[in-house]
């Protein structure tokens, strides 16, 4: 049974929550897969001609094809400015129209309405228009617009992912010295590949990531004899989920890979929002109609030439509708999609043919405040913190809405679609066994009156005595706490590196000229000098330290601790005497004085039991003077206290 998508052509819902009141022009994105006028996210647009204030849709449309997965579009387009409405609607329609026509390389963009929305730059408030048609004048006001209150849930219960890596290796051989002939060489070699994509020989063999009913194929194979490579996603349609369950391409969706995994909670995460696996297969053994003798031709060379073995890692994700036909999601989302990101590849190495190879990888992300992941190509011949790559990120973060001093497009927070496949190994990489996160979720509340709480922002990782088999107990307890401090930096992708063992730590500071090389080994203590010297050398990290005379100057630390965890986010070490804590937050009453502090104590030695840690008080509010008068800080030891920064990164 084939049903037609939903027409509420006259209602706007918007599922996406950034919408920005800023200047210039800003991109809605929607889905066909959606009803129509359905606005998931937004891409602000940052591209301008030359000394123009005008738009670059050349530029825009390169940038958008390469980031946006097939499955979304751009539907429309957002400017505040103005008080004619009606008049900056259509301005923002006519642009929504010309970027189109560069997405569709110059061609018909489908003729698909168009939403032009006017944001009142005094009050903030959205007006909506759409224009039915890609050639028509007239548009419309929208007078109902509905906010979806579960954007995760909305999105990924009617969709699912796929995704298809796809190594090449291109031999081109190209004239040494001669650029025009290099540059046509190489343009012909990539127009077979894509010919090879759309080879009716070629066969697409689809596998469900995960475990499903029995009675669902593991792998369906669709062959090129059946795909439409004209078709778009305009006219798709969708089959309902009565429709007969025949074990093959034609018939089967993308829905029956997961008919059991949808989220009751609402809350589904990009790698495990359902991905269906797409591997190719090539004809390698065409029969020759006619046997012929083996024959040899000799073409000589008359210019010096040389051999160039081009890789081409392609790695592409699509969002398409679970009722969506397989044999469709291959025609018009998969094969699409590697042809445009192979293009983008090619387009990016063809003014380096005859100087230098940029190795380029294809990485996707889902950033806080985006309901769908994006897909960014990145040239790593310099690694990612080459000024090249930083100005890159810098540009995503402002088309994305992001913020400029996170890391959040860094390769650390690429998604990893392994953790389908492999929970238990890809959900840590930590080289050991798995840690506990947060301990200080549920602890009891802290006891102080009328106080304002500031914690940790972010994940991080519990390290205390006796973890993977060391004994470190009554001296390694500073160690502890830079391993839960550098666990956080690791958690919030801020570094890929390793969470450093004691030897490791010790190296760092001998390396630096800290201590001799008899330190490596020993037993000895650190404090939080040592610790910002190591965060230094291993992270890049700075670090502020503040020092009191005696364990009970503490409490007047509370409003720059508070301050700390407010602005930066990031654990503290407290170090006094022989003993060193980890802190999480305060709880401060600025009008009493009073205060508690959230300690995550690594002196404990047990096991990994969440409940064991909190009963026990290893993490816990610990108050300066507890209520039978012992003090938690001693008065006759100086404190250190370690406030790691939070570096201001892209």
């Amino acid at each position: 049974m084939v049903m037609e998508k939903p027409n509420d052509d006259s209602i706007v819902t918007l599922v996406c929550a950034n919408l920005r009141n800023e200047l210039g022009l800003q991109w809605l994105i929607g889905s066909p897969f959606l009803p129509p006028s359905t606005i998931v996210s937004v891409l602000r647009s940052i591209h301008t001609l030359e000394n123009s204030s005008s738009l670059d849709y050349h530029k825009e449309s390169e940038d958008i094809r390469t980031l946006l997965l097939k499955g979304f579009d751009v539907i429309g387009a957002l400017i505040v400015e103005g008080s004619d409405l009606e008049e900056t609607a259509r301005k923002a329609i006519d642009a929504v129209r010309q970027l189109r026509k560069c997405l569709a390389g110059g061609g018909s963009s489908g003729g698909q309405q168009v939403i032009g929305a006017v944001a009142d730059s005094n009050t903030g408030d959205i007006h909506y228009f759409v224009s039915r048609n890609e050639d028509s004048t007239n548009i419309e006001a929208v007078t109902s617009v509905v906010h979806e209150g579960q954007p995760e849930k909305y999105i990924w219960e009617i969709g699912c992912l796929l995704r298809c890596e796809l190594p090449i290796k291109l031999p081109v051989y190209i004239p040494a010295n001669n650029s025009s002939d290099a540059e046509r060489m190489y343009l012909r070699a990539t127009e077979a590949v894509i010919a090879k994509l759309k080879d009716p020989q070629t066969t697409y063999v689809m596998e469900r990531s995960c475990t499903t009913s029995s009675e669902i194929p593991n792998a369906v194979v669709v062959r090129g004899t059946e795909l439409d490579f004209d078709a778009g996603l305009s006219s798709v349609k969708l089959v309902s989920e009565e429709a007969d369950k025949v074990s093959d391409g034609k018939t089967l969706t993308c829905g029956h890979f997961f008919s059991d995994i949808i989220s009751a909670s609402g809350v589904i995460p990009a790698e495990n929002a359902g991905i269906i696996q797409v591997n190719i297969l090539l004809n390698r053994s065409d029969k020759l109609q006619k046997p012929k003798a083996p024959a040899a031709e000799y073409f000589p060379n008359l210019e010096e030439t040389r051999l160039l073995v081009m890789d081409f890692e392609l790695d592409v994700i699509c969002y398409a509708a679970r009722d969506l036909l397989l044999i469709d999601a291959v025609s018009r989302l998969i094969i699409p999609g590697l042809i445009d990101q192979f293009n983008s590849m090619k387009n990016a190495l063809l003014p380096k043919l005859l100087t230098e190879y940029p190795q380029l990888h294809a990485y996707h992300f889902n950033p806080p405040g985006i309901l769908h992941p994006v897909t960014v190509i990145y040239e790593l011949n310099y690694g990612e913190t080459e000024l090249k790559q930083v100005e890159a990120r810098r540009s995503l973060h402002l088309r994305l809405g992001l913020p400029f001093n996170r890391p959040l497009l860094r390769i650390a927070n690429a998604l990893n679609f392994n953790l389908v496949k492999d929970s238990v190994e890809s959900k840590s990489r930590h080289k050991g066994p798995r840690m506990l996160k947060d301990v200080h979720f549920g602890i009891p509340s802290s006891g102080v009156s009328g106080g304002i709480i500031s914690l940790v922002q972010g994940s991080y990782e519990y390290y205390h005595y006796l973890q993977d088999g060391f004994d470190d107990s009554g001296w390694g307890c500073a160690y502890r706490s830079l391993q839960t401090i550098i666990s956080w930096f690791r958690l919030q992708h801020y570094t890929s590196t390793d969470v450093p063992s004691h030897r490791d730590i010790q190296q760092a500071l001998v390396d630096i000229g800290d201590k001799d090389p008899s330190f490596i080994g020993s037993r000895e203590w650190i404090g939080a000098i040592e610790l910002s010297f190591v965060l230094d050398k291993l992270l890049g990290v700075s670090c502020k330290i503040i020092n009191v005379m005696s364990g009970a100057e503490l409490p007047e630390k509370c409003r720059e601790l508070a301050l700390h965890f407010e602005n930066q986010g990031t654990p503290v070490m407290i170090g006094g005497g022989v003993l060193a804590y980890t802190l999480l937050g305060v709880d401060y009453n600025e009008g009493t004085g009073d205060c508690a502090f959230l300690i995550l104590d690594p002196h404990y030695t047990g096991n990994d039991e969440h409940k064991k840690i909190v009963n026990g008080g290893w993490c816990g509010w610990k108050k300066a003077v507890d209520n039978k008068g012992k003090n938690f800080f001693l008065h006759d030891k100086f404190y250190n206290l370690l406030l790691p920064q939070r570096p201001n990164m892209v």
